[in-house]
């Protein structure tokens, strides 16, 4: 298991190049790559993303490439932009009848008049840059991975907090029948005290009522499944490929018995232990958040 978040950094140096790679990777839903590249290295955009993909398969990815090349610079010159210039110098030496020569010097110093010429991407510098990016993804998995340790600790104590509840809420589960005879009792026992006839209370009608409010308050297969969804978690955060998804689908079905024990019953100890169980999958929730 590992975490979404993590920052890695490689290098790379050949005959006449240096090149420094830094992935940072924050949690996201789906796989984002964010890499901007100069007009020279994109003949090897589509590799620079498919050695990504291979890595990474959730998470926004941000990538800065610094290079440097250390062999010659050769400058060619910017021919539509120098033509430009000259004719209207000429122009305006025609219209205003001015005299002089453009000085080289000026020319020279115009923006853009002088680039550096493009060469084609060689092949040493291709693979350094390549070499650099795999570098930096090793350093940011051994990153994710550590973060994704941590978060695997963080989340086996949240799930055995809840373990810790359930034996509460099954013993007072049980005594959800006596404790509905009893109140449906006192009730039935205050309108009768108030009423000037003597009815006899049907015992086997009142056993009835319980026994059909027992069974729509009972809670025994929400705490079937909790126990069933922490042992999948369990299993889950163990597993080594890309579980985030699947554990975001859990987290809800967690909530989701949580929330069924708590709104069923009256029991005040249930009810305490639903909410604390509640508390401890919002906190799995975040977590959650930033697992791959």
């Amino acid at each position: 298991m590992k975490s979404m978040t993590g920052f890695g950094r490689g290098e790379a140096t050949g005959d006449n190049f240096t090149v420094s790679a830094e992935i940072k990777t924050v949690n996201n839903r789906y796989l984002d790559i964010n890499l901007r590249l100069s007009s020279e290295l994109q003949p090897i955009e589509a590799e620079i993303k498919k050695l990504l993909s291979a890595s990474l398969s959730r998470g926004r990815v941000d990538i800065n490439l610094q290079y440097e090349r250390t062999s010659e610079v050769f400058y060619e010159l910017n021919r539509p932009l120098i033509s430009g210039y000259l004719s209207a110098i000429k122009e305006m030496q025609k219209e205003f009848e001015l005299e002089g020569e453009p000085d080289l010097n000026v020319v020279a110093r115009l923006p853009n008049a002088l680039q550096t010429k493009k060469d084609n991407l060689s092949q040493d510098f291709s693979d350094g840059i390549l070499t650099a990016i795999t570098t930096a993804l090793g350093n940011l998995q051994s990153m994710r991975e550590t973060e994704g340790e941590s978060l695997k600790n963080e989340l086996k104590s949240l799930l055995g907090n809840i373990a810790n509840q359930l034996p509460k809420i099954e013993s007072e589960s049980a005594k959800v029948s006596q404790e509905y005879f009893e109140r449906l009792e006192k009730r039935l026992a205050k309108l009768l005290a108030k009423s000037e006839s003597q009815i006899d209370i049907d015992q086997g009608r009142l056993a009835q009522e319980v026994a059909y409010l027992s069974d729509k308050s009972d809670i025994s297969e929400e705490i079937t499944r909790l126990k069933s969804h922490i042992e999948q978690f369990e299993t889950i955060i163990n597993e080594a490929d890309a579980v985030g998804k699947k554990l975001d689908f859990l987290t809800q079905e967690l909530n989701r018995e949580a929330n069924t024990i708590a709104s069923k019953t009256q029991n005040l100890i249930v009810k305490e232990a639903a909410l604390a169980i509640k508390a401890d999958i919002e906190k799995i929730r975040e977590q959650v958040q930033n697992i791959e």
